[in-house]
């Protein structure tokens, strides 16, 4: 059971037994809460408060547990009691976790339709506060080679190179490519710049004999297929 300390209460009061620590050697990580998983990778707390009133305190700055996985080490450090060590420790954690998931993913994902497209990709783009353009390389399978990060910002047709895209393609013996980028505002709904880029990857596509599958927009939990909606 999570424990909940009092700010004087320090760990060295807490019974040997019930320390986040101990228990999770005892009992195995998952029998733990977020605040004791926390509190294990900050390590300590402060003069005057224990480890899991910090831990607390760091849950309780952010929304939800979710948004741990987008903060800076600058959000990290704004929490009374977290230096730039400790910050160090959550962001070291939380993105060795990003590439655990990523890589487990990779490994097995096979993209079949826009709903399996935007599941691959909503987990790391629908909180994004800039637009980010992605592209998905895929074998003949339609298995998932490659995910990279083209560029960032807003997108026009001026910024997105077709020969960026289809170079990384042909390095990565890519069958086919689906691109993808984030709206900030939550809306998925196309611009008219959505659709003029999609067109000229479409066409360049052609040419090289790497087919576009689709280009999918992430809003705010939701997507929209272009091919779907019938622009490509």
């Amino acid at each position: 059971m999570p424990l909940d300390l009092q700010p004087k209460m320090m760990i060295r009061d807490v019974h040997l037994a019930d320390r986040p620590r101990e228990r999770l050697v005892r009992q195995g990580a998952a029998s733990l809460s977020n605040q004791e998983l926390i509190a294990i990778l900050l390590g300590t707390g402060t003069r005057n408060e224990s480890v899991l009133v910090l831990a607390n305190r760091v849950l309780s700055s952010f929304d939800k547990i979710q948004d741990l996985k987008d903060a800076t080490i600058e959000e990290y450090m704004s929490v009374k009691g977290v230096g730039q060590a400790k910050a160090a420790l959550l962001l070291a954690a939380v993105e060795l976790g990003k590439r655990l998931y990523r890589k487990h993913t990779e490994e097995r994902f096979t993209i079949r339709s826009p709903e399996d497209a935007a599941s691959y990709l909503m987990t790391d783009m629908t909180s994004l506060n800039q637009e980010h353009f992605v592209v998905l390389f895929m074998n003949v399978k339609n298995e998932v080679l490659h995910k990279q990060t083209i560029f960032i910002g807003s997108l026009n047709s001026a910024i997105v190179h077709p020969r960026e895209i289809f170079r990384e393609a042909v390095k990565r013996s890519a069958a086919s490519i689906i691109c993808a980028h984030n709206h900030p505002s939550g809306s998925p709904s196309p611009s008219p710049e959505d659709i003029e880029v999609t067109k000229r990857l479409v066409d360049a596509g052609a040419l090289m004999g790497i087919e576009v599958l689709d280009h999918v927009i992430i809003g705010d939990h939701q997507f929209i297929s272009l091919k779907e909606k019938g622009y490509m």
